[in-house]
């Protein structure tokens, strides 16, 4: 018995450094513990996703990819009642696609593709100094978008579960598989 007690003391120990860590990198230990802005400017916590998943979308208004706007809406639609959110981040940093206001890129998005899904103010993806802490966190799996409309699922516990490039579309069988799997997940 109290070889077991030291055994959970040893690991709420560890477990509170890596937190501590956590914090001192400036780093969040969940995707749902950021804050941002709203595409009007509002202030914006994610921690109002938490306990769904969540596809994070770097989006443009002007990109060859913009018609995935359609898809996602649809697929956002399709599971919102099932625990699941598109959330869209515009941004600038591809070819200048996305360079308008918070106001003209959501005229642009709710009269061309009736969107409806949360947009939140426009980001920075790409590392350096005014990288967003939301790409910052994304980031540290490995992946950044290469270009517009890169995909990350993000499951309920705000953790990173699947990342995909701009051409796996909304209606992809790989996109929609891992976001199946992670409303399965705990």
């Amino acid at each position: 018995m109290m070889r077991m007690a030291l055994i959970l003391s040893i690991a709420v120990a560890v477990g509170s450094v890596a937190v501590m860590a956590v914090a001192v990198m400036g780093l969040e230990a969940s995707f749902y513990d950021l804050k941002t802005q709203t595409l009007l400017g509002t202030p914006a916590n994610l921690g109002d996703y938490r306990g769904k998943v969540t596809l994070v979308v770097n989006v443009a208004s002007y990109c060859g990819y913009t018609p995935q706007y359609k898809g996602l809406e649809a697929l956002h639609r399709e599971l919102k009642d099932k625990g699941f959110a598109v959330l869209g981040f515009p941004s600038n940093d591809f070819g200048e696609q996305e360079p308008g206001t918070g106001e003209e890129i959501a005229t642009f998005c709710k009269l061309t593709y009736d969107v409806s899904f949360p947009m939140f103010a426009k980001v920075v993806t790409i590392p350096g100094r005014d990288q967003s802490p939301v790409y910052k966190y994304l980031g540290a799996t490995g992946h950044l978008p290469a270009w517009n409309f890169s995909k990350y699922v993000v499951g309920k516990d705000g953790r990173v579960r699947a990342f995909f490039p701009s051409d796996v579309t909304p209606e992809s069988p790989e996109l929609r598989r891992a976001i199946a799997n992670a409303l399965k997940a705990n």
